[in-house]
Parts: C-alpha cells; sequence; structure tokens
C-alpha cells in the first residue's frame, strides 16, 4: 500500500487495465506476473477469476492491494481489483440477490470517482440467458446512474457485447447470435444514451481491433474476433482522458487487456 502522504490516483496520472483473464490459477501459470511487471497499472480489474484468494499463491507484488468477489458456484465467473492505492471502500455485488451470487460486479470508491469492474452475464448460444440478461442490463445501468449522483463512474470488464458492426469481424453473419444481438446492442447503447462515454472510440474509429477470439480455427492469429471489453466514464472525466488502448499481442486468456490512462486533475 502506498503511504498516505502519497498523491491518490486521482490526484496524479492514473492507468488502468481491465482483463478477463479466464482464470487467474491457469494465467499465474502462464504470463500474469509478467505482464503485471511490464505493464505497471495503477489500478488492475480482472473478470473470470474462477477462484477464491485461498486457491491462489499470491505472488503479485506487495504494493497491490487485492480485493475480490467469488460467485457461489466453484471455479465459475468471479472478479478482482489490484490496486496501489486503497480504496476509500469496497463493495460486492450489485445488491440485488437475483444478481449476485455468480461474483460479476465489484465496486471500488476512489476520492473523486467510483470504479465498478463487472463480468456481464453470457446469453448462452441458444440465447437461453438472453431475458436474464436483459434485466442485467436495466439493473445494472440503474445502479451505474446511482452511482454517478455521488461522483463520476469508471467501469470495466468484459460486457459481453460487440456494440457496432465495426465491433467484431463478421456481424453480418453474428446479428442473431449471443453478444450481437438487437437487445444486448441495445442494452450498450442505452449506456451510450446515458451519458457514459466509450473510451476507446475515442480515439479510434476504425474496425479490425478485437479483445476476444474464439480459440477455435485460429481465429487470433487471423484476427477475426470481437470487441466486448470495454472501459467507459463518466462524460464528467473525458477532460482527464489522454489515452485509451487494447493489448492484442498479451497471450495468456482468450481475451486480451485492454484500458485508459487518465491525466491529472
Amino acid at each position: 500500500m502506498l503511504e498516505t502522504s502519497s498523491p491518490s490516483p486521482q490526484a496524479r496520472a492514473v492507468k488502468l487495465v481491465s482483463w478477463n483473464v479466464n482464470g487467474l490459477r491457469a494465467v499465474l501459470r502462464k504470463n500474469f506476473l509478467e505482464f503485471l511487471e511490464a505493464e505497471q497499472p495503477d489500478i488492475l480489474c480482472l473478470q473470470e477469476t474462477k477462484c477464491t484468494p485461498d486457491e491462489v499463491e499470491q505472488l503479485w507484488p506487495a504494493s497491490y492491494q487485492t480485493h475480490w468477489n467469488w460467485a457461489e458456484k466453484k471455479g465459475y465467473s468471479g472478479t478482482a481489483i489490484f490496486t496501489r492505492q486503497a480504496p476509500l471502500g469496497v463493495t460486492q455485488g450489485l445488491g440485488l440477490a437475483e444478481h449476485d451470487r455468480e461474483g460479476r460486479v465489484l465496486t471500488a470508491e476512489y476520492a473523486e470517482f467510483f470504479l465498478v469492474n463487472a463480468y456481464v452475464p453470457n446469453s448462452q448460444r441458444e440465447l437461453t440467458r438472453l431475458p436474464y440478461r436483459q434485466q442485467w442490463d436495466t439493473d445494472f445501468r440503474r445502479y451505474l446512474k446511482k452511482l454517478e449522483q455521488r461522483k463520476p463512474v469508471i467501469f470495466c470488464g468484459d460486457l459481453n457485447v460487440a456494440h457496432t458492426e465495426i465491433d467484431l469481424a463478421n456481424p453480418k453473419s453474428n446479428t442473431k447470435n449471443h453478444g450481437f444481438t438487437p437487445e444486448e446492442r441495445a442494452g450498450f447503447g442505452a449506456l451510450m444514451q446515458e451519458g457514459f462515454v466509450d473510451t476507446f472510440r475515442e480515439f479510434e474509429k476504425t474496425g479490425g481491433h478485437y479483445t476476444w477470439w474464439s480459440p477455435m480455427s485460429g481465429a487470433r492469429a487471423r484476427n477475426v474476433g470481437w470487441r466486448i471489453d470495454y472501459v467507459l466514464i463518466s462524460a464528467a472525466l473525458r477532460p482527464r482522458l489522454k489515452s485509451a488502448f487494447i493489448r492484442p499481442t498479451v497471450m495468456g486468456s482468450d481475451h486480451c487487456p485492454v484500458g485508459i490512462e487518465l491525466g491529472p486533475r
């Protein structure tokens, strides 16, 4: 933990990285610590951790404080936040029992913003979970707006939707598939209508930039992917946004890291 005399992440530049690791235990055996050392984020948000804290060897640098939310179902879902600066407080879930059994939301409060780390439910291949996903989207949006009444919000994670046609390699053939249904895209659009900013699209307007690739058919090598991992911010934070990035060369998961850099206030 940083000394209390050190400036908070909000008072200086801050680097935030988000990564669906598809199993923290697995990626720890691959390149997680090397990635952490090379990237040096001030805050790291992980999704699909698939573990509890006591199931992983805590080998990461002592400069990171860790916070966790895990699923009731063992080896499933889960989120974590690694942070150099101790938050003012951390809460698990949305405060709704129907959504809070899978460890999908973790919120850290800092002096000038709330950080929400989310692993949004997948609608499933046969869209069996689409009605639940639509309810989730509504409740999650309400949660974010309630937080925003108090201070600006940064939220990030695997949102399990490609928003527009340039956010996936094959939009025409996926129109009715999970992750690109009109209902899921509308759910994301509603976030934009509420004033949240898709940080990556503030800097990059073209296609071909993806964050998830199917492990089959060499999709990643051919860059046949989807952009379903995001960092979004309240409009009030837009003046501090200096960059937004995707790290497609970082291996270890079927997703790659994404992130932003905020300048000092």
